[in-house]
């Protein structure tokens, strides 16, 4: 479900909270269902439940997550998580558009060049978000 690298400079919690992020968006974590215990996560993951702790209170912050008192953490709008990290990839795609007309790129080269990407990579790696 979840691995983690314990070479990335990133901590341990940020890490978590992104894959699940990524979870989410993939539809395996569906809206409003029950998220793991964080005791349950961290033997899964062998690391601190502080650590899974951590990591739901950042995405409960985010809204990505909600809690309801004496039973356990749910998955909140993914909706929401789908349109910020929309709007997050059209900044990026607005970057890569400067770049590649600072290159001297025509729009119809980098619109070919964005289509083929997305071919090769729709067919490689569906499951990637």
């Amino acid at each position: 479900m979840i691995l983690l690298d314990y070479k990335d400079s990133r901590p341990i919690y940020e890490q978590v909270a992104e894959k699940l992020r990524e979870l989410m968006i993939l539809g395996v974590l569906e809206e409003d269902s029950q998220m793991p215990s964080v005791r349950s996560l961290a033997t899964e993951l062998s690391i601190n439940p502080n650590t899974i702790q951590r990591a739901y209170g950042e995405l409960e912050r985010q809204g990505v997550l909600y809690s309801v008192k004496g039973k356990r953490s749910f998955v909140g709008s993914v909706r929401k998580l789908r349109e910020a990290r929309r709007a997050a990839l059209i900044g990026k795609m607005g970057a890569l558009a400067k770049e590649s007309h600072s290159l001297g790129m025509t729009e119809e080269e980098f619109v070919t060049a964005a289509g083929e990407a997305y071919r090769e990579n729709g067919e490689k790696g569906g499951e990637q978000v």
